[in-house]
Protein backbone atom coordinates (compact mmCIF):
# COMPACT_ATOMS: atom_id res chain seq x y z
CA UNK A 1 0.00 0.00 0.00
CA UNK A 2 2.85 2.74 0.78
CA UNK A 3 3.22 3.15 -3.30
CA UNK A 4 -0.44 3.63 -4.07
CA UNK A 5 -1.13 7.31 -4.15
CA UNK A 6 -4.70 7.32 -3.03
CA UNK A 7 -6.68 10.92 -3.36
CA UNK A 8 -10.40 11.41 -3.17
CA UNK A 9 -10.90 14.65 -6.02
CA UNK A 10 -15.47 15.54 -6.13
CA UNK A 11 -16.71 13.44 -8.94
CA UNK A 12 -16.85 15.36 -12.01
CA UNK A 13 -19.61 14.59 -15.07
CA UNK A 14 -16.30 13.10 -16.80
CA UNK A 15 -15.81 10.23 -14.41
CA UNK A 16 -19.21 8.93 -14.62
CA UNK A 17 -18.37 6.95 -17.76
CA UNK A 18 -15.38 5.26 -15.86
CA UNK A 19 -17.71 4.17 -12.81
CA UNK A 20 -20.47 3.40 -15.50
CA UNK A 21 -17.87 0.53 -17.04
CA UNK A 22 -16.92 -0.84 -13.61
CA UNK A 23 -20.79 -1.66 -13.11
CA UNK A 24 -21.16 -3.48 -15.73
CA UNK A 25 -18.78 -6.18 -14.32
CA UNK A 26 -21.30 -9.09 -13.62
CA UNK A 27 -19.24 -10.35 -10.41
CA UNK A 28 -19.17 -7.19 -9.25
CA UNK A 29 -22.78 -6.17 -9.91
CA UNK A 30 -23.78 -9.92 -8.15
CA UNK A 31 -22.04 -8.90 -4.82
CA UNK A 32 -23.20 -5.34 -4.85
CA UNK A 33 -26.60 -7.53 -5.37
CA UNK A 34 -28.85 -3.71 -4.81
CA UNK A 35 -27.64 -2.24 -8.54
CA UNK A 36 -29.67 -0.63 -11.27
CA UNK A 37 -32.35 -2.66 -13.16
CA UNK A 38 -30.88 -2.54 -16.23
CA UNK A 39 -27.14 -1.92 -15.85
CA UNK A 40 -26.43 -1.58 -19.37
CA UNK A 41 -28.42 1.56 -19.84
CA UNK A 42 -26.13 3.45 -20.02
CA UNK A 43 -27.90 6.99 -20.85
CA UNK A 44 -29.95 6.31 -17.45
CA UNK A 45 -26.72 5.68 -15.40
CA UNK A 46 -25.35 8.87 -16.52
CA UNK A 47 -28.34 11.12 -16.05
CA UNK A 48 -28.87 9.51 -12.31
CA UNK A 49 -25.69 10.28 -11.44
CA UNK A 50 -25.11 13.74 -12.98
CA UNK A 51 -28.17 14.92 -10.49
CA UNK A 52 -26.06 13.84 -8.19
CA UNK A 53 -23.57 15.89 -8.53
CA UNK A 54 -25.20 18.57 -7.80
CA UNK A 55 -27.21 17.67 -4.98
CA UNK A 56 -26.32 18.98 -1.57
CA UNK A 57 -26.64 16.23 0.15
CA UNK A 58 -24.79 13.91 -1.73
CA UNK A 59 -20.86 13.90 -1.22
CA UNK A 60 -19.37 12.33 -4.13
CA UNK A 61 -15.67 11.52 -4.63
CA UNK A 62 -14.39 9.58 -7.12
CA UNK A 63 -11.27 7.14 -5.92
CA UNK A 64 -7.73 7.71 -7.72
CA UNK A 65 -4.71 5.43 -7.37
CA UNK A 66 -2.01 7.27 -8.81
CA UNK A 67 -4.16 9.59 -10.98
CA UNK A 68 -6.30 6.79 -12.18
CA UNK A 69 -9.68 6.22 -11.83
CA UNK A 70 -10.40 3.19 -9.65
CA UNK A 71 -13.66 3.71 -8.37
CA UNK A 72 -16.22 6.04 -6.44
CA UNK A 73 -17.27 6.80 -2.61
CA UNK A 74 -20.77 8.75 -1.76
CA UNK A 75 -22.49 9.59 1.05
CA UNK A 76 -26.05 9.91 0.29
CA UNK A 77 -29.43 10.47 2.46
CA UNK A 78 -32.19 8.73 2.34
CA UNK A 79 -35.57 8.77 5.34
CA UNK A 80 -32.94 11.24 6.70
CA UNK A 81 -30.18 8.76 7.62
CA UNK A 82 -26.53 9.41 6.13
CA UNK A 83 -25.34 6.45 4.13
CA UNK A 84 -22.26 5.27 2.83
CA UNK A 85 -22.02 3.50 -0.90
CA UNK A 86 -18.21 2.69 -2.77
CA UNK A 87 -17.68 0.53 -5.74
CA UNK A 88 -14.18 -0.11 -6.71
CA UNK A 89 -13.36 -1.54 -10.23
CA UNK A 90 -12.94 -5.56 -9.50
CA UNK A 91 -9.28 -4.97 -11.01
CA UNK A 92 -8.35 -3.45 -7.88
CA UNK A 93 -9.95 -5.70 -5.16
CA UNK A 94 -7.85 -6.88 -2.35
CA UNK A 95 -5.18 -4.16 -2.23
CA UNK A 96 -6.83 -2.08 0.97
CA UNK A 97 -8.04 0.63 -1.60
CA UNK A 98 -11.49 0.38 -0.34
CA UNK A 99 -11.05 0.33 3.09
CA UNK A 100 -7.50 3.20 2.81
CA UNK A 101 -10.18 5.38 0.45
CA UNK A 102 -13.32 4.88 3.26
CA UNK A 103 -10.98 5.95 6.07
CA UNK A 104 -9.91 8.82 4.01
CA UNK A 105 -13.60 9.67 3.10
CA UNK A 106 -14.79 9.36 6.76
CA UNK A 107 -11.94 12.19 7.60
CA UNK A 108 -14.04 14.23 4.91
CA UNK A 109 -17.64 13.75 5.64
CA UNK A 110 -18.48 14.48 9.13
CA UNK A 111 -22.04 12.78 9.19
CA UNK A 112 -22.77 10.96 12.28
CA UNK A 113 -24.15 8.11 12.73
CA UNK A 114 -23.58 6.94 9.22
CA UNK A 115 -25.41 3.70 7.80
CA UNK A 116 -23.99 1.24 5.25
CA UNK A 117 -25.62 -1.76 3.52
CA UNK A 118 -23.94 -4.74 2.69
CA UNK A 119 -25.30 -8.36 0.77
CA UNK A 120 -24.58 -10.87 3.60
CA UNK A 121 -22.41 -12.53 1.22
CA UNK A 122 -20.21 -9.72 0.12
CA UNK A 123 -17.56 -10.85 2.93
CA UNK A 124 -15.09 -8.21 1.63
CA UNK A 125 -17.58 -5.48 1.96
CA UNK A 126 -18.24 -6.57 5.40
CA UNK A 127 -14.60 -6.25 6.27
CA UNK A 128 -13.96 -2.52 4.79
CA UNK A 129 -16.91 -1.69 7.13
CA UNK A 130 -15.88 -3.46 9.84
CA UNK A 131 -12.38 -2.16 9.37
CA UNK A 132 -13.12 1.54 8.92
CA UNK A 133 -14.82 0.96 12.87
CA UNK A 134 -18.96 -0.10 11.81
CA UNK A 135 -20.59 -2.28 13.60
CA UNK A 136 -23.09 -4.55 12.32
CA UNK A 137 -26.43 -3.36 13.93
CA UNK A 138 -29.30 -5.62 11.91
CA UNK A 139 -30.46 -7.35 9.25
CA UNK A 140 -32.83 -6.56 6.64
CA UNK A 141 -34.32 -7.76 3.21
CA UNK A 142 -35.01 -6.41 0.18
CA UNK A 143 -35.05 -6.53 -3.37
CA UNK A 144 -31.59 -7.23 -4.76
CA UNK A 145 -31.70 -6.18 -9.06
CA UNK A 146 -28.40 -7.73 -9.71
CA UNK A 147 -30.22 -11.50 -8.48
CA UNK A 148 -33.65 -10.90 -9.32
CA UNK A 149 -34.62 -12.04 -5.94
CA UNK A 150 -35.05 -11.08 -2.36
CA UNK A 151 -31.45 -11.50 -0.26
CA UNK A 152 -30.93 -10.52 3.23
CA UNK A 153 -28.39 -7.41 3.95
CA UNK A 154 -26.55 -6.72 6.80
CA UNK A 155 -26.80 -2.99 8.32
CA UNK A 156 -23.59 -1.13 9.57
CA UNK A 157 -23.51 2.04 11.80
CA UNK A 158 -20.48 3.83 12.17
CA UNK A 159 -21.57 6.56 15.25
CA UNK A 160 -18.39 8.61 16.03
Amino acid sequence: MTNKNITLPKTEKDDLNAFFLFQLDQEANHLAAFTAKDPNDKVAYIEKYSRFLTDPTINMRTIKVNDVIVGSIAKFVIENDAGITYWIDRKFWGQGIATTALKDFLNIEKSRPIYGHVAFDNYGSQKVLENCGFVKIGKDKGFANARQTEIEEYIYRLSD
